[in-house]
Formats: structure tokens, C-alpha cells, sequence
């Protein structure tokens, strides 16, 4: 017995100064490693002004918001296959709030969904397996496809962002797999207003391949569980085609068509099955893009297809009067025009909005956008939006300048 100990104890005496010896010997490629990552680190200052007025019938003052966001984002080098990031943010208000921000009760202006805050807005950790393969844990962007069903509503000074558990893969050539647990949504309306998240173990998912060049074809799925919205919890299923027919080196058609099924889930109090239908068709003359679509979202018996964590603003008019779909529905066709001239890129729509179930005719609306960009650090962007109520909400006049510096 004291024969075997002592030998125990001699091997692990051995292994011990062994392994000693390999820690010493690593330790500069260590420290060398951690150097290299800082030295390969990157600060990158992004500042974005914006003055948002707004003419809402039915309210007795406009909203008129002056903002500055401030964003500071490090992202540090490679250390082996990982990789981090954190990013800061602050929204600033030049001026007074007068504008109701969802938080300082100033109800009888219309709202601009722009709180002042300080907040970290990214801060994950990723892995590369290799250049196509790689996961991130953390507070992260992530933006599907068009964003219908999932995005970052990156227009808002506050951006959408989510602390999920993300795979990114290409099991196959042409195919890629998109895959995120997200534990919960940090929402445009601040850190710290009544609706600024949504927790519970969500799923989102989406698998794409490309069938060849210019032609894709993806499958999607969200099985969303919202623990402070439970009447917004729900299973989509869908797919999406988006492909591109050059006709001559000046012309050339796309077509983006994609269709979902919607129905209850998890504390929902609501029992539904309702579709969703798009459809575009874009002919590309250069300079000059025209653009048709058509879009629905569907209502069962007064319950109606929603999509609670996509980018809403690029939707169905940037007036924003339909960020919560309605409960019959809705009907979006419209029409798109994009050119630039001397630079700026000019982009142009009509929105008329109808009811799915029923008759009920919403109203139609009017958006232009200008923007133009100095150089890579400066741009600036004018965009407005007129809302001609019918049946739905009320006339609303929107008008946005915005100043981007990024360094």
C-alpha cells in the first residue's frame, strides 16, 4: 500500500513539474496572442443627429424630437478562433422633449419613440469554426433576410437588439443555416420603459440555398414565447424566394415572393391560423427601378398575423401607423420608384391600405426619401411621409433630417 502511494505521489510530482514546465514555455505565446488581439483591437465612433417633426390629427401640439445618438464600438482582435465585441450607446436629446417618448408622459404630442438613455447595446463573444462556420453568445444585431420577421430596427435611435445564442453554418455548399436561441429582445423604448423588453426562449431560424446565381430559395421558422406580450407569442413557418433575371446589361427583373402560416403558442389567450402573402416585382432600367408589391397579412375571426420583433418602419409606410397589425388584417399594395441623380439616390412610394376581413378601406400614404453621401465618415438623409386616413387612425404628416459622422 505505502508502495503504491509513494509511487502515486512521485508520478504526480513528475506530471506536476511537467506540466509546470509546458505552462512556462506557453506562457509568451500567451501573452503574445493576447497582445496580438489587442494590437489588432478597432474603436469606431458613429454619431448620428436627427430632427423628427411630426403633424398628427387628433393631437393639439406636434412632436418636434432634436436626438443625437452616440455610439463607441470596440471590437477586439482575433484570439485564436474567438472574437469580441462591445458597443455603447447614448441618445441625447439638443433641446426640450417636446415629443411624447413613451416614457415622459407628454400625451397630447404624437409619439417619436426616441428615449434618452445610455446603454450597452452589443456585448457577445463569437467563435469562428472556420470562414463559413462560427457562433456568438451575447447581446448582438440579428437581421434576417428582408427583416419582416426578425431585424434590428436599425432606423430608431434606440436599435433592436437581442441576448440570444447564435449559429451561423454552411453544412453544404449553397447552403447556409441561420439559427438563434434568444432569451430576450431589448426593444427600441429605452432600458428602462414598461415595454422595453420581451423574455422568454424564443427560436428563430433560417435556412437558405442558393439554387443558383441570383436565385435563392429559404425556409424560415419563429416560435416566439414573449413572457410581457403573451397574445404576441406564436408559431410562423414560411418561405422565400428572391431571384434576378438579367435581360441585357441595362434590364434585368427581380422577384422577391414569400409566403407564412401563423397560429398561437405557448400562454397565448388567443386561438388563430392566419397567412402571410408578398409578393414584388422589380424592372431595373439604369438609373431608374420601378417596383410593384403586394402584401397581406392575414385575420381569423378578428385575430390577425403579427410580426412583433421585425424592423415595422421598413413596412408599410414610414408614417408607422401600422406597427400592430390590425385586427382584420391588412392589405398593402404599392408602388416604388428608385433613381439617383447627381449622387443622391431619390426613393419614392404609394401605399394604398385596405382591410383583410371585411370591407374596411384604411387609407392610403405617401413616402420620398433623399439621401447623399459626402464620403465614406459623412451623409445626410431627408425623408418624409404622408398618411391620408380613410377608415384607419388619422392624417399624419412625418418629416425627418438626418446627419451621420462615422469614424
Amino acid at each position: 500500500m505505502l508502495k503504491v502511494s509513494t509511487k502515486i505521489f512521485s508520478t504526480s510530482i513528475a506530471v506536476l513539474g511537467i506540466s509546470t514546465s509546458m505552462l512556462s514555455s506557453a506562457e509568451p505565446t500567451i501573452n503574445q496572442s493576447i497582445s496580438a488581439a489587442i494590437d489588432d483591437s478597432n474603436v469606431d465612433l458613429n454619431l448620428r443627429y436627427r430632427y423628427e417633426l411630426v403633424d398628427q390629427d387628433g393631437k393639439p401640439e406636434d412632436a418636434g424630437a432634436s436626438t443625437l445618438r452616440s455610439r463607441v464600438t470596440l471590437t477586439s482582435g482575433n484570439l485564436g478562433h474567438f472574437k469580441g465585441l462591445v458597443e455603447i450607446d447614448n441618445v441625447s436629446y439638443l433641446g426640450g422633449d417636446t415629443f411624447n417618448n413613451t416614457e415622459n408622459g407628454n400625451t397630447d404630442r404624437p409619439v417619436v419613440a426616441d428615449p434618452d438613455y445610455t446603454e450597452i447595446n452589443q456585448a457577445f463573444i463569437s467563435y469562428a469554426f472556420d470562414d463559413n462556420n462560427k457562433a456568438t453568445v451575447g447581446r448582438q444585431r440579428i437581421n434576417h433576410s428582408g427583416q419582416r420577421f426578425l431585424g434590428g430596427v436599425a432606423w430608431r435611435q434606440n436599435e433592436q437588439t437581442f441576448d440570444a445564442a447564435r449559429l451561423q453554418l454552411t453544412p453544404i455548399d449553397k447552403l447556409t443555416i441561420d439559427y438563434s436561441y434568444i432569451r430576450k429582445a431589448n426593444r427600441i423604448f429605452g432600458p428602462e420603459g414598461l415595454d422595453a423588453e420581451f423574455e422568454g426562449d424564443s427560436h428563430a431560424a433560417i435556412s437558405t440555398y442558393k439554387i443558383t446565381d441570383g436565385h435563392t430559395l429559404s425556409a424560415f421558422a419563429y416560435l416566439l414565447d414573449l413572457e410581457e406580450a403573451p397574445v404576441l407569442s406564436s408559431n410562423t413557418y414560411g418561405l422565400e424566394y428572391v431571384g434576378s433575371f438579367k435581360l441585357s446589361d441595362d434590364f434585368s427583373l427581380g422577384v422577391n415572393l414569400s409566403l407564412a402560416e401563423q397560429s398561437d403558442a405557448n400562454d397565448n389567450p388567443l386561438n388563430y391560423d392566419a397567412g402571410y402573402y408578398f409578393g414584388e416585382l422589380a424592372a431595373r432600367f439604369k438609373p431608374l427601378t420601378i417596383a410593384i408589391g403586394h402584401e397581406v397579412l392575414e385575420s381569423d375571426d378578428g385575430v390577425s398575423f403579427k410580426t412583433p420583433l421585425a424592423t415595422l418602419h421598413k413596412f408599410q409606410g414610414f408614417a408607422d401607423k401600422f406597427l400592430a397589425t390590425p385586427p382584420d388584417g391588412i392589405e398593402d399594395s404599392y408602388i416604388k420608384l428608385v433613381t439617383k441623380l447627381g449622387g443622391v439616390k431619390l426613393v419614392a412610394f404609394y401605399h394604398d391600405f385596405e382591410a383583410n376581413e371585411g370591407s374596411m378601406d384604411y387609407g392610403s400614404e405617401i413616402d420620398f426619401v433623399a439621401s447623399y453621401a459626402f464620403n465614406k465618415n459623412y451623409s445626410v438623409l431627408f425623408k418624409y411621409a404622408a398618411y391620408d386616413a380613410d377608415e384607419f387612425s388619422t392624417d399624419t404628416d412625418k418629416v425627418w433630417l438626418m446627419l451621420t459622422a462615422a469614424f
